[in-house]
């Protein structure tokens, strides 16, 4: 990697620009920074990741024509290098060996946080099986935001990426998640939203609630809520839709116990604690009102009698 390419080399203004304020940033300590940049919104960047950005010896991304709008914004004179899927096996080594010439290599995505659902994996698990540090800068990421903005539970989430193009493979993978107990999360495009919700009624069940999240950041952004069958039923009649897209789907509702579980759990509890301490313990388990199982046990202590 030449001079010209680092970009970090003498002469470089390690410098970035606040409300036509220049700010001097820090050198970095020879290691990989995995840096988050907005999503949409130029605004969303972080301080840290700005001086970041303009401290970096060497600084890679997917396409620097998208990266090269974001530098611009801010005032940032550091030159991006190409690295993406196509380049990898040639780029990555590159960095390798910028890192073990004592540099820093800051890597973003053209949006969002680097690694989700990009080539910048390769990159970080090199790094970290040579022995180099990797430093994450945290910032925006689409499937969070989409999660907060859905409405839908957060207790428990599972990112799944994109689902495959073919219908059959997509039902299949989708299969895999029908009773996961967590709120799932989708990177869809715009012209397989309308056949991926369709999916997604068929095999989760349509009555499953979901959120498709669109243009996140961006002016025309848009949380379209409902379930799977309403929303299924909208883009069947709506398929001139634009932008990208996170389809963020509710966990599988809990299965209802069975009155003989029930009373199975009641008896084993009640064999070993207090009546009122077992009906409260078979209310955790079973998801059922302590009150109605209290009842539900003292009618069967009854019936023993």
């Amino acid at each position: 990697m030449s001079n010209e390419e680092t970009a970090g080399e003498g002469g470089k203004h390690r410098t970035y620009r606040l409300h036509n304020v220049s700010i001097p940033a820090r050198p970095l300590e020879a290691a990989l920074y995995l840096v988050a940049t907005p999503i949409g919104n130029l605004g969303d960047i972080t301080l840290r990741a700005l001086e970041t950005l303009a401290g970096a010896d060497v600084l890679a991304c997917e396409d620097t024509r998208v990266t090269r709008v974001l530098l611009d914004r801010y005032g940032i004179q550091n030159r991006p290098f190409s690295y993406h899927e196509y380049n990898a096996d040639e780029a990555g080594p590159r960095l390798m060996q910028a890192i073990e010439a004592g540099k820093s290599v800051a890597l973003v995505s053209d949006a969002g946080t680097p690694l989700v659902s990009d080539p910048g994996y390769r990159l970080a698990q090199t790094a970290i099986e040579t022995g180099y540090k990797v430093v994450p800068i945290p910032g925006a990421s689409a499937p969070l935001a989409a999660l907060v903005g859905s409405g839908l539970p957060n207790e428990a989430f599972l990112f799944a990426g994109f689902l495959p193009v073919k219908d059959k493979a997509r039902r299949d993978r989708l299969g895999e998640f029908a009773t996961t107990p967590a709120t799932l999360l989708f990177f869809e495009s715009p012209h397989r939203i309308g056949a991926t919700l369709a999916a997604a009624a068929d095999v989760l069940g349509g009555e499953r609630l979901a959120s498709v999240c669109r243009e996140l950041t961006k002016t025309y952004e848009e949380f379209r809520r409902g379930t799977l069958a309403e929303l299924a039923a909208h883009y069947a009649e709506n398929d001139n839709v634009k932008g990208e897209i996170v389809l963020v789907v509710a966990p599988a509702a809990e299965k209802p116990a069975d009155a003989a579980d029930v009373d199975a759990i009641l008896a084993d509890l009640s064999g070993t604690m207090p009546t009122a301490k077992a009906a409260a313990e078979a209310a955790k388990l079973t998801g059922l009102p302590r009150k109605e199982l209290y009842q539900r046990l003292l009618e069967m202590k009854a019936d023993e009698r």
